[in-house]
């Protein structure tokens, strides 16, 4: 045999190897990931809490360990409708006041209209029958997902565990979150 076709042939054998070790590797990866899909809800826009709740939901009626940590603007969304300024400091109150608090109130990331943007979302939600992100909220609580505050961005924004919906997890930090979705098969960050 020539020394090409040789060099080819170990070329050949040492790809297949690293591929056989990558699969191999991949496969083992998976058979640590539980029935889990975690989703980060970084945003409190209703188009981005929506699709978070209906995905949540429905992956916990689909039988897979659900858990949603609600950080940053997302935080909005688990606050009690009737909570509105909050905070120790004038930033604080500030943020507060510059976000609607609660699903009910959140507005849309895009074609807000000056308001008449998430009625007519909603609108056609009812005509479409389908459920509203405070319904998700209920829904989602029932079906046993996780909805976990930040307590870093609790902290950050001066909102107290008695802003926040009744029924809620803990709140944990980003290194909790990190451990929530590193045991997940499914990660989303929203």
């Amino acid at each position: 045999m020539s020394q090409t076709v040789e060099t080819t042939i170990e070329d050949t054998a040492a790809l297949r190897d690293l591929i056989d070790q990558a699969l191999a590797e991949r496969e083992s990866n998976r058979i640590n990931k539980k029935n889990k899909i975690t989703i980060i809800a970084w945003d409190g826009h209703l188009d981005r809490v929506w699709p978070t709740l209906i995905l949540s939901t429905t992956a916990a009626a689909s039988a897979m360990e659900v858990s949603v940590f609600f950080t940053f603007w997302g935080l909005f969304a688990i606050v009690k409708p009737g909570v509105r300024i909050t905070g120790d400091n004038w930033m604080q109150k500030m943020m507060s006041a510059m976000n609607p608090g609660s699903a009910q109130k959140a507005k849309l990331s895009r074609y807000h209209f000056a308001g008449a943007g998430p009625t007519m979302f909603k609108k056609l939600a009812d005509d479409h029958q389908v459920a509203k992100p405070e319904e998700l909220i209920a829904t989602a609580q029932d079906l046993g997902v996780r909805l976990i505050p930040c307590q870093m961005t609790m902290d950050l924004l001066g909102l107290k565990h008695e802003d926040l919906l009744d029924g809620l997890e803990e709140p944990i930090g980003a290194a909790t979150a990190i451990a929530e979705m590193r045991d997940a098969a499914v990660s989303l960050f929203i």
